[in-house]
């Protein structure tokens, strides 16, 4: 019964949520420092009798927290275990949250329904301090300053390529942001690796790859099937405490068209070394031919008789031979002559 309560206020707070915000008697904004058990503060400021504390955030379809004195609390699932209400005098509505990540950064509305005299609204904008502030929106952006490459990766296109944060500074860090530097824009945060409350909080916002973290904080961030757009920049930035120290590194990215993809330079590579090996071998082969009959040459000239070798010294390569024969058939009919 008391769930089905619940419910049906929850339903109700929905419904007149919007039309109770357009009687607002007061409405003020105050900003506050992203960190970990951040305070939203919501404490209306006249007495009263309080009906329903809601808080929403713009970009959320619904309220992330409601409160009510009789049917307790309902939190969104983003913010369920993570965020409580306060409730240190009877018109506080003010939250706390922990586990932040840097999702959390935005504009917050707290809306306190009171009776007799009505809603009381204040709006909170959760912001990232340490970030470099703002140009001011009525000068011109100054000329980005060029970027330099502290390491530079190359990835042939449709290849997977794995950036990493390696931490090679001096400090212990806590932290660690990876950023893409779109040209002649801010960074935008990638992934977040840092240390909270004795654990390792990964925030993952990139639509291309995968962050991962390792317990001594280094990033690292995998794409699959890079593209061009993948190319640039990207920004390692380590929190420590001996202050922020910043390593870039430069993905290129290689198409067919910047010239010989790196698959088709190894293949020619491989292919150039193939035929100098065939080369050289046919090479060893013909020397050594020729060094077998150069041999075998030199082994019948030792064995011929001082003339015959004489003969065959004076003689052409194709009468050698035959000449030879002739003189030892002379020498045979001689010695026959003078047997008989």
């Amino acid at each position: 019964m008391e769930a089905v309560q619940k419910d049906h206020w929850y339903f109700v707070a929905l419904v007149f949520l919007p039309f109770l915000k357009v009687s607002v008697q007061q409405k003020e904004v105050v900003t506050v420092r992203l960190e970990e058990g951040m305070v939203l503060d919501c404490l209306c400021p006249w007495d009263g009798n309080l009906s329903m504390v809601s808080w929403s955030k713009d970009l959320e379809k619904e309220p992330i927290a409601l409160y009510h004195p009789e049917h307790g609390t309902i939190f969104s699932s983003r913010y369920s275990g993570r965020t409580e209400f306060l409730k240190t005098t009877p018109m506080d509505g003010s939250i706390a949250i922990s586990n932040v990540t840097h999702q959390d950064i935005g504009t917050y509305h707290c809306s306190v329904q009171t009776f007799p005299q009505g809603p009381w609204i204040r709006t909170v904008e959760v912001e990232d301090l340490d970030e470099p502030p703002e140009e001011d929106q009525g000068t011109e952006p100054p000329t980005p300053e060029p970027v330099h490459a502290d390491l530079t990766l190359v990835a042939e296109q449709n290849d997977n390529v794995t950036l990493s944060c390696h931490h090679q500074h001096s400090g212990t860090v806590y932290q660690v942001i990876l950023e893409r530097l779109p040209h002649g824009q801010r960074g935008t945060i990638t992934g977040v690796c840092k240390h909270a409350e004795g654990n390792l909080v990964r925030e993952d916002y990139s639509s291309r790859g995968t962050v991962n973290c390792a317990s001594s904080l280094d990033l690292t961030l995998h794409l699959s099937n890079v593209t061009q757009e993948d190319g640039g920049f990207y920004r390692c930035r380590f929190s420590t405490d001996a202050g922020e120290q910043v390593t870039t590194v430069l993905l290129s990215v290689l198409t067919p068209a910047d010239g010989i993809s790196l698959s088709a330079f190894m293949m020619y590579i491989y292919i150039g070394v193939g035929t100098a090996c065939i080369v050289l071998l046919i090479a060893i082969v013909i020397l050594a031919v020729r060094h077998r009959k150069k041999k075998r040459r030199e082994r019948y000239r030792a064995k011929l008789h001082p003339r015959q070798k004489q003969d065959y010294k004076e003689a052409p390569a194709d009468k050698k031979l035959s000449r030879v024969c002739q003189r030892t058939d002379r020498a045979l009919a001689e010695n026959q002559t003078s047997a008989s």
